[in-house]
């Protein structure tokens, strides 16, 4: 049941500081801009700092780079890209009311989201037996270890902070499919499915830009 800061409409629930569910709306998207924004912020700099390096280092970066598994990392991002098109689907049907396939949809991206990460864990494992974690007995064969290193505390940061906004996406997404099977949402009042298809959207561009800066460095790739 909505609490005493929120009113139960025909169309959704509008809370008591809004006037209807439009002004509503529009708070919530330009809301969920704006956090974007910071996130773009927080990964922007990350990327600034890798390029920076990867110019500076690039033949250790080169060197380091083969030893990531291509192939997984190539898998990884077909099953996000269609997580994304799975989110897509949801929000078209919420536009139009169908609150079962909203449920269905959006559980399937989750679905997709947990594949990504059992990949990325099973890669994390690879990497770790063969000594490539950053100061876990890191060990590097090739003629630049230092900057491999270097190579690889940039990888694990931001693959790993990657994973950390999957969950949280993941987590959204199963909420919404919950609520979306209850019947909380409408053909007028869909607004929490496309504000977490926005959040989903933008991990999985995040990863867009993930998968060649680390994986196309790949001489074997």
């Amino acid at each position: 049941m909505p609490d005493e800061d929120t009113i139960l409409t025909r169309e959704g629930i509008l809370a008591e500081q809004f006037d209807d569910l439009a002004q509503q709306t529009e708070a919530g998207t330009l809301g969920m801009w704006i956090f974007l924004a910071t996130e773009l912020l927080l990964f922007g700099g990350l990327f600034t700092g890798y390029i920076s390096y990867r110019l500076a280092y690039f033949q250790g970066f080169h060197e380091a780079s083969g030893h990531l598994y291509f192939t997984l990392g190539s898998i990884n991002t077909a099953v996000l890209l269609t997580s994304s098109y799975f989110v897509a689907l949801a929000v078209h049907a919420a536009r139009q009311g169908r609150s079962r396939a909203v449920s269905g949809w959006l559980l399937g991206a989750a679905g997709l989201g947990a594949v990504f990460l059992a990949i990325k864990a099973t890669e994390y494992y690879l990497e770790y037996r063969e000594h490539l974690v950053p100061w876990m007995d890191f060990q590097f064969e090739g003629a630049y270890p230092a900057h491999a290193q270097l190579f690889f505390i940039f990888y694990f940061l931001m693959t790993g902070l990657h994973a950390v906004h999957m969950l949280v996406g993941m987590a959204l997404l199963l909420i919404m499919a919950l609520l979306a099977r209850l019947g909380r949402f409408s053909a007028e009042y869909h607004n929490p499915v496309e504000l977490t298809g926005l959040y989903w959207h933008f991990v999985d561009i995040v990863w867009v830009f993930l998968y060649p800066a680390f994986y196309l460095l790949n001489p074997h790739s």
